[in-house]
């Protein structure tokens, strides 16, 4: 049987969901919402709350005959939320095979512009880049320990339906930051789940996999080019310097890399259908 158990069913995962759950016997999934589980639960999906405390009987169930584990919940203050809840229960899952974990391009240090790779180490400035990459770590002694394969899914800025520049755009929300020589890879949402899909296929390739276009790009130019399309005026351009920004907002602007996808599309075999921004929002403003 392939049952497949997501860990925190958020905009990548429920995508992947939607897209590639024929090919499971079964799939359930966790988030911490009751709405979010009410709205989970109307698309027919086996849903579960879990938060990172105990897990309950619904779910210890289904990790009992779990072949794959997807997890997108993102560590916290305390380390892995879906670890410390359900860990002694993947230890025990006698079925499990694959670990695919979503990451995120942000564990790399700054390059000043220049290019990274998966051998590049990981070395992020920032809180939540150092969770992310003590939480890669746990989830490799995991796969060490139980003996399964698990995937580093590392991913570059997320767009796609209902999310990104044409959708802040069409809200009029849309800003056209200018930082000199900033510039930003990205991914659309069908393209990480093509290469979660590919992953499970193709289990030795890894473990760290970039997740990322083919052309990183200033942000200024992506929003020009997203209102060029759908024929509005784009917002004026505002320096980084004296824009307001949150806190998280401007913690982005402060690593500057490219990053190459090679073992993404050489040895997973994934040929991304968005390979740069251009495509992507071209479909988006369909």
């Amino acid at each position: 049987m392939k049952r497949l158990v997501v860990f925190g069913c958020g905009y990548s995962a429920r995508r992947f969901v939607e897209l590639h759950r024929g090919g499971f016997d079964a799939v359930d999934v966790t988030t911490r919402s009751e709405a979010t589980a009410a709205a989970l639960r109307a698309e027919g999906l086996r849903t579960h709350l879990f938060d990172g405390g105990p897990v309950g009987d619904g779910l210890r169930g289904a990790i009992a005959e779990a072949s794959h584990v997807l997890v997108s919940a993102p560590p916290d203050a305390a380390g892995d939320p879906t670890l410390r809840g359900a860990g002694e229960a993947l230890q025990a899952a006698g079925e499990l095979r694959w670990v695919g974990y979503l990451s995120t391009i942000g564990v790399y240090p700054d390059a000043g512009g220049g290019w990274v790779d998966e051998a590049t180490p990981p070395d992020s400035d920032s809180d939540r880049g150092r969770r992310r990459v003590t939480a890669e770590g746990s989830w490799l002694a995991f796969g060490a320990v139980k003996r399964v394969q698990v995937q580093i899914f590392r991913l570059a800025g997320i767009y796609g339906p209902g999310r990104g520049p044409v959708e802040h755009l069409r809200a009029g929300t849309a800003k056209r930051l200018v930082k000199q020589g900033q510039v930003f890879n990205r991914i659309h949402v069908d393209d990480i789940a093509a290469a979660i899909a590919a992953g499970i296929e193709r289990p030795l390739v890894g473990p760290v996999i970039n997740v990322t276009d083919d052309e990183p790009a200033p942000p200024q130019d992506v929003i020009a080019y997203a209102a060029e399309l759908m024929g509005v005026a784009p917002p004026p351009e505002t320096a980084f310097e004296t824009a307001e920004l949150s806190p998280m907002q401007r913690s982005f602007y402060s690593s500057n890399k490219r990053v190459a996808n090679r073992v993404l599309r050489e040895r997973l075999g994934v040929q991304l259908a968005y390979p740069t921004y251009r495509e992507g929002m071209a479909a988006l403003a369909r």
